[in-house]
């Protein structure tokens, strides 16, 4: 017969575990416990305790910090999984010295720090200033969309919303119908009736919410001074088209330094990229001059975005903070001739008719398109992005039966050709001076380089540190959660590339 070593599950065993070994020089969770307790300033979280006489003791704000972060890096961002964490997971134990703070507590913490994110997120930037990690010459913003933790089915214009509420209403007196129906027949289906119930009361309880929430909130108002959609569960967030399609959710913003992808500012806003280049700029600037630099730190630094930040507000504020930006249009890469050859093959055809193609006729006024066909007069002046364009259109008859049409420069849901001929620009034209800047061979050096700064900070977030969701609702609580991951993406860069405190 075979022979097994005994065992007992019985058996008691004393292991003497030393919680300060588990944190072993030149990782996260050391630099995370190293930097909370010397170098960032706590004391921001004493004015939230009213408890030195009476009151039972609170958790320690620098227990609750590390495990958070730590979680965070761990791609754990649910408070759930944190407390179990601190429950089983022999590194979580000793960053809370053994203590078990339950799921509520770290919820509510997280939740609470309105006042005190920044000032600990500058704290950390301090730090990646004295570890020589900031370049301060070349910056790259961007964003990225982030599904919230609210449903598109529940978002809308104020008439789609009360629409959805008066059809629930009618399914709701639908069912109490069928239930006053079932009541006279004597139904012996007890189930039935039971799951007919508690439907009636979670649909009613809908529409209760949604009618307190129309009664509270305001329509939404777009940059286009048109009604947006709102959202009954998150009002703050926004319907936001990504490369995974349609989200409800926000955009989360990092503005970042080009030597070691440090994230130099981070903000999550309810609505698309265009516009949040100021506020950005604006913050950081903040952040910047309490590291100890002046209001002018980012004054002639290269700045990079891409074509979703380009507008008239985005290059005023770009000349105003005299920042050397550079920022395309929609249009840059159809100017790149390094581009000529994709396009021929994206469009599936060898050559389309470019405007050189269409002759000039001066004396009438006209052009002559490629195919003999004129085209006339349309639009005397019109400007758009600063530059000063004449507009000619064809007849609709020669446009319809044209075997060169699928030749033709293409117009979306357009009947006849129309070209616009520049003829000028705006004296002082920012969006014209932009255009040149990036058009140069040196601009498109510069703004190839942007990618690659800012595009692996969201990688790491996403990918390494499972940041594919946010858990909070409202503006406050979401920016605090995302800063708090910018944060931990500085302190990962501390451990990788600081010399000083033995985190390398």
């Amino acid at each position: 017969m075979a022979k097994y070593k005994r065992y007992d599950y019985s058996q008691k065993v004393f292991i003497p575990v030393s919680l300060e070994d588990q944190l072993m020089p030149g990782t996260l969770e050391f630099a995370i416990h190293t930097l909370i307790e010397t170098r960032m300033d706590m004391s921001v979280f004493d004015g939230n305790f009213k408890n030195d006489e009476t009151g039972r003791s609170a958790y320690d704000p620098k227990v609750l910090l590390k495990i958070v972060l730590l979680g965070y890096s761990r791609g754990l961002i649910s408070s759930r999984k944190i407390e179990r964490a601190c429950c089983e997971n022999v590194t979580f134990m000793a960053m809370s010295c053994n203590q078990r703070p339950d799921h509520s507590t770290i919820a509510a913490f997280v939740s609470s720090m309105k006042g005190e994110i920044l000032p600990l997120f500058r704290d950390i930037l301090l730090v990646c200033e004295e570890e020589n990690l900031l370049g301060g010459t070349f910056f790259a913003l961007d964003g990225c969309k982030l599904s919230s933790n609210a449903s598109k089915q529940w978002s809308g214009k104020f008439a789609d919303i009360k629409k959805k509420k008066d059809k629930i209403e009618k399914k709701v007196k639908r069912l109490l119908a069928e239930q006053i129906e079932a009541d006279k027949n004597d139904s012996d289906d007890l189930t039935e009736l039971s799951n007919r119930e508690k439907q009636v009361k979670k649909l009613q309880k809908q529409a209760n919410r949604i009618e307190k929430w129309l009664k509270e909130a305001s329509p939404k108002i777009g940059k286009k001074g048109r009604e947006i959609n709102s959202n009954v569960t998150d009002n703050d967030s926004a319907t936001l088209t990504s490369i995974h399609g349609t989200i409800q959710g926000y955009n989360a913003q990092a503005l970042v330094d080009s030597k070691n992808q440090v994230i130099v500012h981070g903000e999550a806003f309810g609505r698309d990229d265009s516009g949040l280049l100021a506020p950005m700029v604006k913050s950081a600037k903040s952040n910047m001059e309490a590291a100890g630099y002046g209001k002018d730190y980012f004054e002639g630094k290269t700045f990079t975005t891409d074509s979703n930040y380009h507008n008239k507000e985005t290059l005023k504020t770009c000349d105003q903070e005299k920042l050397d930006a550079y920022i395309p249009d929609k249009r840059f890469r159809s100017r790149d001739p390094n581009f000529k050859d994709n396009r021929k093959r994206r469009a599936g055809l060898v050559d389309r008719f470019r405007l050189e193609h269409f002759h000039c006729n001066e004396d009438n006024d006209e052009y002559r398109c490629p195919n003999g066909k004129v085209l006339t007069l349309h639009v005397k002046k019109t400007v758009y992005d600063g530059i000063v364009y004449r507009g000619y259109a064809a007849n609709k008859a020669d446009c319809k039966g044209c075997e060169l049409k699928v030749k033709c420069l293409r117009r979306k849901n357009a009947k006849r050709k129309t070209i616009f001929i520049p003829i000028g620009h705006v004296p002082g034209n920012l969006f014209k001076a932009m255009q040149d800047k990036i058009d140069s061979d040196q601009g498109r050096r510069i703004y190839s380089r942007r990618i690659a700064i800012v595009e692996p900070v969201f990688a790491n977030i996403r990918t390494h540190k499972e940041m594919n969701r946010l858990t909070l609702r409202g503006k406050i609580k979401v920016n605090i959660q995302w800063m708090l991951y910018c944060m931990v993406h500085n302190i990962g860069k501390i451990v990788r590339c600081g010399l000083n405190y033995g985190f390398t």
